[in-house]
């Protein structure tokens, strides 16, 4: 154990700075059971004990990387063993929620379901919604931008965010817990922290404005028989339900499949379709909107739309469409297996994935493609399956999701970052301009490179 660890040991007290068993019991991420790697794992419980720890690193060049949930999908916070980790899972204070101006002000270690539970009983709504909810953190959320099920309708994490606290590399605080929406007074500093993957400040507290919450909520899953379909049905539901419509997810006939049938889930609606959508509206008229949504769907059966529907009658109901969405953990059990979150224009959608689609099966014949997406805000997640090998196909199977991307004005990372997975790829969506810029401020706020080094770029 270094010098260093053991001053911080005693500085802060071994209920605050852990080794041994609590870094080996400790998993890489939602997706790896491997144990992390770290020399220390800290676990302030408040952002000046939080700011004083990173000072410490700072005075020493002692690199951090940050942890939340562990969701994230990138490999952003993946260490070594020449790292120390800052934990923010004891900064989970709902501080306020105040019901005049419909905000939340917490810190971000908070998981989102919990958010997401507490500001419901106010009869408000969190609008950030993933699968991940019940692990992940409001700050990774921040930290990543994330984005999940209701963009549609609300838009990203970015979106929901008025006030933001961070802490810089050398311990300074940056505090802008702003509760307006409107407040132009010189540089919205939280931007920077958004979406930066830890790699300029650790956020540790922010301040997010609540929607009102929903009292009627209509769903649907439907079978489709053409791409083109697909979109129809999205313009006619955006058309015909206006600002009812909060949720579009698209799933491509094969993931259907494979996550559905005997010992799987459950198939809500007959197998075999080429496309599969569950698409949901909510309002505040539980009278008038069901009225709205039964008639569109009317329509688009009528106009040749969709071919087939099914419409849960409870939320047990509802949940069982659902889970065939965001539960594809029978996929995971493909080894190798490599997860994509790509964006890119609608209209390009369907042949990027045939042409990507092409180029897997004619290098690996027994592999797959398996694709679903938040199809309205053009965001696609593709799961590669080669069906032999092992983790060094990870190269050859990016160059053939990433490769066609550039042509159509695409993004190799639509919600989940650029972390250590993706930064070989990332001049493929930005320009050599926007890169130096990117690190310009990486230079001007971490010169010693501690914060997340090697991450993004």
């Amino acid at each position: 154990m270094s010098d260093f660890i053991d001053e911080l040991k005693s500085e802060f007290g071994e209920q605050t700075i852990f080794t041994g068993e609590e870094i080996s019991n400790r998993a890489s991420s939602y997706w790896d059971p491997t144990p992390i790697s770290a020399k220390a794992i800290a676990k302030p419980r408040t952002t000046s004990e939080l700011s004083q720890i990173v000072k410490r690193c700072h005075d020493v060049g002692q690199i951090i990387v940050t942890h939340g949930g562990l969701t994230g999908c990138a490999k952003a916070a993946d260490t070594t063993p020449e790292h120390v980790i800052i934990s923010t899972e004891r900064m989970t204070k709902i501080e306020e929620i105040d019901e005049i101006g419909g905000t939340i002000t917490m810190e971000s270690g908070a998981i989102l379901e919990v958010v997401q539970n507490k500001v419901a009983e106010k009869g408000f709504y969190f609008p950030l919604d993933l699968g991940a909810r019940g692990s992940c953190t409001v700050g990774g959320n921040a930290a990543t931008n994330a984005g999940g099920i209701n963009v549609i309708r609300y838009g990203m994490m970015r979106n929901h965010i008025l006030g933001l606290e961070a802490v810089l590399a050398d311990g300074t605080i940056i505090s802008s817990m702003n509760k307006m929406i409107k407040n132009n007074a010189g540089y919205d500093l939280k931007q920077l922290f958004i979406g930066s993957e830890g790699t300029l400040g650790i956020i540790t507290r922010i301040v997010v404005k609540l929607e009102t919450l929903a009292i009627s909520r209509q769903t649907v899953l439907v079978g489709l028989d053409s791409f083109s379909n697909v979109v129809g049905f999205l313009n006619h539901m955006r058309k015909s339900t206006g600002p009812r419509l909060s949720a579009y997810e698209v799933m491509w006939g094969n993931y259907y499949d494979a996550v559905t049938g005997e010992g799987l889930h459950k198939p809500p609606l007959g197998r075999g379709y080429p496309y599969y959508v569950i698409t949901e509206c909510t309002g505040t008229n539980p009278n008038s909107d069901e009225v709205v949504f039964m008639k569109t769907l009317e329509d688009a059966l009528e106009a040749e739309l969709i071919i087939d529907a099914i419409i849960p009658k409870s939320e047990a109901e509802r949940q069982a469409v659902w889970i065939v969405r965001e539960g594809f953990e029978p996929i995971l059990t493909n080894v190798p297996l490599f997860l994509y979150d790509v964006s890119l224009p609608i209209k390009n959608m369907e042949g990027y994935i045939a042409e990507v689609q092409k180029y897997i099966h004619a290098t690996w014949p027994d592999g797959a493609c398996y694709v679903i997406g938040h199809i309205g805000d053009g965001n696609l997640h593709l799961m590669v399956c080669p069906g032999e090998g092992d983790e060094t196909l990870h190269d050859k199977s990016d160059a053939l999701v990433y490769g066609p991307l550039k042509k159509i004005g695409g993004s190799v990372s639509a919600e989940h970052g650029i972390g250590n997975e993706k930064k070989a790829w990332l001049s493929h969506s930005r320009s050599d301009g926007e890169i130096e810029l990117m690190k310009t401020l990486k230079k001007t706020l971490d010169p010693k490179n501690i914060l997340n080094p090697g991450v993004i770029f």
